[in-house]
């Protein structure tokens, strides 16, 4: 806590002369979290032997405070008192009052921040908190937007927030806000040491810089400059800076504090003055716009309502952008809850979850002005519960409610003394309900909770009691083997039988209980000693355990020394043939596997070898968990493949390719692009050899190839040469629109080779014969005159390999 020191001499620097410092006030936390511990010694003890000796240390002329919260009364979010009030000499009555601090109720972090401001009168004087807090807010809905209000309504507010020994980001991210929305500075500390390092590079004096300001006077909010003569006072509490200085705009240069300035609209005879703060961030503008009457606006509604009820509330107003309707504590600038009035009138808006006086309030965006309010009073609810005394843990019973069954409001079960819940079930799914009980026995608390607030509506006490569970299975079993465990539990949805290893929480196997008792369970793969246990779906709850010993499996793999690649070899095997066990090959020291046959397809199990020759491992392999259980080396030998063709052909022909290879399953004969990997066509060895490949149509060197099926293995090659094919026609150079004539040819005439008449530079056709349907071919011409093109196209990629012109005409 040396860090809370350093942050305290920091913001109440000796230097300063008494009238130039603000009143402050220390806002301690004396929740019940201060008794939490550092290296052994709780956080109040160490906060108040920091502030006693702190307060040794303070200048007397410093006017200093107290507020303490959650100190005196244990679930009170009011538990906010400002102990000391700030005054002069008030080093010994903080002392005292800071020893005597026994942790004990909420966080009201926000308000004990609103109660400090108000004590110091912030409103009317420059005014610093110092909050120094362990926990995250449990009272204020909303801490960003109470700061909010605090600056917006202070002459010259800021809060300083220290939050001690946090990992919570809700807390974190809170304790930022109402630091930064006041412009004070925000630190966080697990220790002392930690938060003195991080604030020493700020401890040094600051210097004094200057800015320039600039004043301007408006004839109304937003609106233009006044031209008239305008006369400037700026002061500070040092002293008069201008007094009725002329002009409009003006500039003057300003050291960083808080100012008050006065503009004077000569012509009307009419003053209006503003307060403002310079930092070193950069120059001020200070506008002053001078008052126009606020829009009229009225306000009403019932004179009461209950607790979280939606009530209709009728207005009239200027229905400006985001104005809108609230429900607010009397006295209080802040709301509980709002509606905006762009929803039309009347509108909904749902009230406070506390009992107590309000009021219903017309509040204008621009500068959160209330036009028009009206009182209301917020009454209690009635509400009961209906539930047993006793449970077993992890039961789900009936409770019976009767309450106002507001939107998101719920039936939950929690300890005594917990603020969150075990769990809960929606009041909107009827009434009664089911409710799951904790998976841990003891006292407990069914509630009614109003999803605003959280707000406890009603409590039940529940004793949750203990279950009895047990288990029946064998003392060993062999590794992987699927056992019956019988059982005798609650059978709630979703428990499981599971086998774990002794002293883990997680589980290896698991089989639902709704599945059947006994519960089918695969055992591990491991031998060992392992725990059968029953758990409990919540929570992971285990409410019954049993040992058993896993023992090691007799497995066995016989098979050749030797195979040639890609030859299927049959693997005899031992073993237990579980589901999905099978019988693999892969590369020595490799956990991958190339090829694989399960046990379940028969013994011996057959196993296409890799296409690479070399040493390899045979493997028994478990499904489960893929564990290897027996293994067994073999050599993959090469294999002599050859083939014979003719050097070269023409294109698009068919090629006979005699071939010497394994004539495994689905291994072909192909012709390829040279360095490529693809084919261009290709005849499988299982239809004969010779194989006969068609020829691609494109003239050039391509390769033959022997490819094993598996891995598309290129075993064998040949070099081949494509050569040029081409044809001719005899055929009129005219003919009529839509005639038929008689076209010669002369071509290769394979197969589905066809004569066309096209367009000119079009890459498809109007009209084809196929050249089997003999020679010539009888081809309609197109309808449309013009030039035209007579085709050869080759059927394979649909080469052209011959044309020639022809004239139609009308």
């Amino acid at each position: 806590m040396r860090c809370l020191a350093l942050l305290l001499s920091l913001l109440l620097p000796a230097t300063l002369a008494a009238q130039d410092r603000p009143n402050t006030i220390l806002v301690l936390d004396g929740s019940g979290s201060m008794w939490g511990q550092i290296d052994g010694v709780p956080k109040i003890t160490i906060a108040q032997d920091v502030v006693t000796d702190l307060l040794q240390t303070l200048p007397a002329d410093q006017r200093l405070g107290l507020t303490v919260y959650g100190h005196r009364e244990r679930g009170n979010c009011s538990d906010i008192e400002t102990v000391v009030a700030p005054d002069l000499n008030t080093r010994d009555a903080i002392a005292q009052a800071v020893a005597g601090i026994s942790p004990l109720g909420k966080t009201p972090m926000t308000d004990a921040v609103i109660a400090a401001a108000n004590a110091l009168r912030y409103t009317e004087d420059s005014a610093t908190v110092i909050l120094v807090s362990d926990g995250v807010e449990t009272c204020n809905p909303d801490p960003c937007a109470a700061a909010r209000l605090l600056e917006e309504a202070g002459i010259d507010f800021t809060a300083h927030v220290i939050g001690f020994d946090i990992s919570d980001a809700e807390a974190l991210a809170q304790m930022r806000c109402i630091a930064e929305e006041t412009g004070g500075t925000f630190r966080t500390a697990r220790d002392a040491d930690e938060l003195a390092a991080a604030l020493s590079v700020i401890t040094e004096e600051p210097e004094i810089i200057t800015v320039n300001g600039t004043f301007r006077a408006t004839e109304s909010a937003g609106g233009l400059s006044i031209t008239d003569d305008v006369l400037w006072s700026v002061t500070s509490d040092a002293g008069v800076i201008v007094d009725d200085m002329a002009g409009n705009p003006i500039n003057i240069d300003l050291a960083e504090g808080s100012y008050r300035a006065t503009a004077t609209w000569v012509v009307k005879e009419v003053s209006e003055d503003t307060t403002f703060t310079v930092s070193s961030g950069g120059d001020v503008t200070v506008t002053i716009p001078f008052d126009i009457p606020l829009p009229q606006a009225t306000v009403t509604g019932p004179a009461s309502a209950a607790i979280g009820d939606t009530v209709q509330v009728a207005w009239s107003g200027p229905n400006a952008a985001r104005d809108y309707i609230a429900v607010s504590e009397v006295g209080e600038r802040g709301y509980v809850n709002y509606s905006y009035t762009q929803d039309g009138s009347p509108l909904d808006l749902q009230m406070p979850p506390e009992p107590g006086s309000y009021e219903l309030r017309y509040i204008l965006n621009d500068g959160n002005e209330v036009l028009a309010s009206a009182p209301i009073e917020v009454t209690p609810l009635a509400v009961n519960l209906i539930a047993p005394d006793t449970a077993a843990i992890g039961e789900t019973v009936t409770i019976g409610w009767d309450g106002p069954d507001y939107a998101r409001d719920y039936i939950s079960v929690a300890r005594p003394d917990d603020r969150g819940y075990e769990n809960y079930t929606y009041t909107a799914r009827g009434n009664p309900l089911g409710l799951e009980m904790p998976a841990e026995p003891g006292t407990y608390e069914v509630r009614y909770v109003m999803n605003q607030g959280s707000t406890v509506l009603a409590r039940a006490t529940i004793t949750v009691s203990e279950i009895k569970a047990g288990l029946v299975a064998p003392d060993e079993a062999t590794a992987g083997a699927t056992i019956a465990v019988g059982w005798d539990g609650p059978d709630y949805a979703r428990d499981y039988i599971a086998v774990g290893e002794v002293g883990e929480g997680s589980y290896i196997n698991y089989t639902y209980t709704q599945q059947g008792n006994p519960a089918m369970v695969e055992m591990p793969t491991d031998p060992g000693s392992y725990e059968l246990r029953y758990v409990l779906n919540q929570d992971r709850e285990v409410i019954a355990t049993r040992m058993i010993t896993i023992t090691p499996l007799a497995v066995t793999l016989d098979a050749p020394d030797t195979a040639p690649v890609g030859a299927a070899v049959a693997v005899t095997w031992q073993g237990p043939d579980y589901t999905r066990d099978f019988i693999s090959v892969g590369e020595v020291g490799e956990g991958a596997n190339i090829n694989y046959a399960y046990t379940q397809q028969g013994n011996p199990a057959v196993v296409d070898m890799p296409t690479q020759p070399g040493t390899y491992e045979l493997r028994y392999v478990l499904d489960q968990d893929r564990e290897v259980v027996a293994t067994r080396l073999i050599t993959v030998t090469p294999i002599a493949v050859t083939l014979d063709a003719p050097d070269t052909a023409p294109a698009g022909s068919e090629l006979a390719v005699t071939w010497d290879g394994p004539d495994y399953s689905r291994d072909y004969i192909a012709v390829s692009e040279v360095g490529e990997r693809g084919n261009v066509n290709y005849a499988y060895t299982q239809q004969g050899n010779p194989a006969i490949v068609e020829m691609p149509a494109i003239p050039g060197t391509y390769e033959l190839r022997y490819v094993l099926d598996q891995d598309r293995e290129v075993v064998a090659t040949r070099i081949v040469t494509v050569t040029p094919v081409s044809a001719d026609f005899m055929a009129p150079d005219t003919a009529r629109a839509g005639s038929t004539i008689d076209v010669g040819w002369a071509g290769p005439g394979y197969a589905r080779d066809f004569v066309a008449i096209s367009e000119i530079g079009e890459s498809g056709y109007i009209n084809y014969r196929y050249t089997n349907s003999g020679n010539p071919v009888q081809l309609e011409m197109p309808e449309a005159a013009g030039t035209y093109e007579i085709r050869y196209y080759l059927n394979q990629d649909r080469t052209v390999i011959g044309s020639r012109l022809i004239t139609v005409t009308e």
